[in-house]
């Protein structure tokens, strides 16, 4: 089969690798028939993610059809479509069952595919725990509107989630990119008060002003004092910092009010100051970390019922053989890009039983 594959620090390669066999009785295999590009995937070619394996499939972001499960998978069989959960849990260790699944203890515990195992870049993909990392799309909803639950959608909704949102809350939101779009998506459902998106790219800036007229748009050089005229107590009650740049991690604590909720969802190449003496007084809760991704039958089923719609956030699709150009285009933003979708093995093979005279 083809997969996208590591090779050392700034190459990706396209290769020819053996079909994934089920290596554990808890395992599914499944047919990719999309997957997606995601910014995570550009900092393990930059680099920016040591725990990265050379030599595995890249790619955490998929749905597809299970073709084979081990003997001990109940919730999935042969033949069902499902999105694939980007972490990898047990949900029996101390933090799964509290909910912290990116923290499970297995070894291949949090995010394992396309980063310690072989991901979803690929015609096929092994998934571990597959009781908990696969949910079954509902018939109505099609591969595209299924494509961001495991990853950027479920990412969106966790950091929804524990920002504490109230109706009666400014919510600011810096980066529109595909996690920061999710992100919006999934605080539109909380019903704030207002939201203020901070975006430095006039096209993504369009883009959200097109979509969603409801929401205020601002960029990083105006948006301390853009914040300040559109909030009640001095800044904003919650910040969601999803831009993941030196810059913008600043901005993020300098435009929250005292005593908000700043949730860090971005992944950064490197690391950032905390700068205690500049903010003392503000007394600011911070939140971070990676994914829990335990909400993903939640989300199909907000999807199912129309109350969110990622759609339009997939700009450009791309087969599998051009993966390379896929990835041009996203890692330079070229063309109004927001989110590829690498279609996969779209038709089921035909296994020819050999003949017998």
């Amino acid at each position: 089969m083809l997969a996208y594959t590591y090779i050392e620090q700034g190459k990706f390669e396209l290769r020819e690798k053996p079909i994934p066999e089920i290596k554990d009785s808890r395992d599914a295999i499944v047919r990719v028939t999309l997957g997606s590009i995601c910014s995570s995937d550009l900092h393990i070619k930059h680099g920016s993610v040591p725990r990265a394996v050379s030599g595995i499939t890249v790619g955490h972001e998929m749905v597809g059809v299970v073709e084979k499960v081990g003997a001990d998978v109940t919730a999935v069989k042969p033949g069902d479509r499902v999105t694939v959960n980007v972490e990898t849990f047990c949900g029996e260790c101390f933090f799964c069952r509290r909910g912290y699944v990116n923290n499970c203890t297995d070894p291949n515990g949090g995010w394992a595919l396309g980063c310690r195992i072989d991901g979803g870049q690929a015609e096929y993909v092994r998934v571990p725990y597959a009781d908990r990392g696969l949910n079954h799309i509902p018939d109505t909803v099609s591969d595209e509107q299924a494509l961001l639950v495991g990853d950027v959608l479920a990412t969106g909704f966790w950091a929804a989630r524990i920002s504490e949102i109230t109706e009666d809350d400014t919510v600011l939101i810096i980066g529109a990119g595909p996690t920061g779009i999710c992100t919006l998506l999934c605080v539109l459902l909380k019903k704030p008060r207002r939201i203020i998106v901070c975006e430095k790219s006039p096209e993504r800036a369009r883009f959200v002003r097109q979509r969603y007229p409801e929401v205020l748009v601002t960029d990083p050089e105006n948006c301390k004092e853009f914040v300040l005229r559109n909030s009640d107590h001095g800044g904003a009650d919650v910040v969601l910092e999803v831009a993941g740049s030196e810059d913008t991690f600043r901005l993020a604590w300098d435009c929250a009010r005292p005593n908000a909720i700043v949730t860090i969802v971005a992944l950064y190449d490197k690391p950032q100051l905390l700068p205690l003496p500049d903010m003392y007084g503000k007394n600011l809760t911070f939140k971070t970390g990676g994914v829990d991704g335990c909400d993903c039958a939640e989300i199909l089923n907000l999807i199912e019922e129309g109350k969110i719609d990622t759609t339009p956030l997939i700009t450009h699709k791309f087969p599998l053989s051009e993966i390379e150009e896929a990835y041009r285009i996203f890692e330079n933003r070229l063309d109004g890009v927001i989110k590829v979708a690498i279609e996969g093995n779209l038709i089921k093979p035909v296994f020819v039983l050999p003949h017998t005279p």
